[in-house]
């Protein structure tokens, strides 16, 4: 008998000791988890007219500027032509050419020599919009590009943003301020991107080339020259002879080299070429000759109306990738052909 009552006693403690044990780890807090704490950094803005980095982000919070500039040698040295994003080269009338040079990324204090407005701007400037700067021009041509969607500023509605250099003559001495210039806003901020960027890593197609001669009318011709130290192509005019030698050099002394230089042959209608109302259109199709990192790559541009952007594409139809950096465009007239060394 008192063996049973022991064994019950025993029982009772060892049943009493499971519940608080029990008791115990279900009211007790669990031990948090450990915690990390994770930086993300972020990402650094990218140019869209350039594809490089924008550490600032000033190119996403301004639209594009284009800024007609002269181009023969009364223009020499031009100023802000090495800052510039896009360059486009066309044949105006007398066969010479000017430049459209379009600002984003950067600023420069001076650009020009400022010069008047031609049809084939029109075309251009569409697909980008923002701000179109001009010394104004013939009535024709000025009608053409009131109807694109750009904020158009000339001497008498830029105020301080261009003004006159009392040391050139004119008028080949209006200069413009890029920063001035963006204070006039316009739309859309930022501007579409142009074209489509290569990667560091990714293998540069094509072959190797030398250099490129690109035939525009008279004097004009332009040979680009690929220099492996300035990763870009040093642009020359051969049959312009000037004080400021074979190369370019701007009128702060740097060489002008872009990353890019893209051939497109176009058709320029309206007249003989280099005639009064001349211009190229630069809606259709026609073969292209990319020049980028000592590479031709050949293929097609394409663009299906006045509002689109130009597309480059290899013989696949897959889209041609440029090298981060400013890119040239010379509107070359279709039928006359680039003489490639390599």
């Amino acid at each position: 008998m008192r063996s049973s009552v022991r064994y019950a006693l025993a029982l009772a403690v060892v049943v009493l000791a499971v519940g608080i044990y029990a008791l115990t780890k279900k009211s007790s807090p669990k031990a948090a988890a450990p915690t990390t704490t994770t930086t993300v950094k972020p990402a650094v803005p990218i140019a869209p007219l350039t594809g490089l980095p924008d550490p600032g982000g000033a190119a996403l919070s301004r639209p594009a500027l284009t800024v007609k500039i002269e181009n023969d040698t009364n223009a020499l040295p031009q100023f802000g032509i090495d800052q510039a994003d896009v360059l486009y080269e066309e044949i105006v009338n007398g066969g010479i050419t000017r430049l459209a040079a379009i600002f984003n990324q950067n600023a420069p204090a001076k650009v020009g020599p400022v010069r008047s407005v031609r049809p084939t701007d029109t075309q251009i400037v569409w697909p980008l919009g923002g701000i179109f700067a001009y010394s104004g021009g013939a009535p024709y041509a000025v009608n053409s590009i009131a109807t694109a969607p750009v904020k158009l500023l000339d001497e008498s509605s830029a105020g301080g943003a261009m003004f006159r250099d009392p040391n050139r003559v004119a008028p080949y001495n209006l200069y413009a301020s890029a920063a001035g210039l963006f204070s006039f806003k316009g739309t859309p901020t930022p501007p579409p991107h142009l074209f489509t960027y290569r990667t560091a890593s990714a293998v540069v197609p094509g072959v190797a080339v030398k250099s490129v001669y690109v035939p525009f009318p008279s004097i004009y011709g332009e040979l680009w020259t690929w220099n492996p130290t300035l990763h870009g192509w040093v642009r020359s005019r051969p049959a312009l002879i000037s004080n400021y030698g074979l190369h370019d050099i701007t009128g702060t002394g740097a060489v002008e080299a872009p990353k890019n230089v893209i051939v497109e042959m176009v058709p320029y209608v309206n007249g003989t070429l280099g005639s009064f109302y001349n211009h190229a259109d630069l809606v259709g199709s026609g073969p292209v000759d990319i020049f980028t990192a000592g590479h031709e790559i050949t293929g097609t541009w394409k663009r299906s109306a006045l509002g689109t952007i130009t597309q480059y594409v290899d013989a696949s139809g897959k889209p041609i990738a440029l090298t981060p950096g400013q890119t040239w465009i010379d509107l070359l007239n279709e039928g006359a052909t680039p003489t490639v060394t390599h």
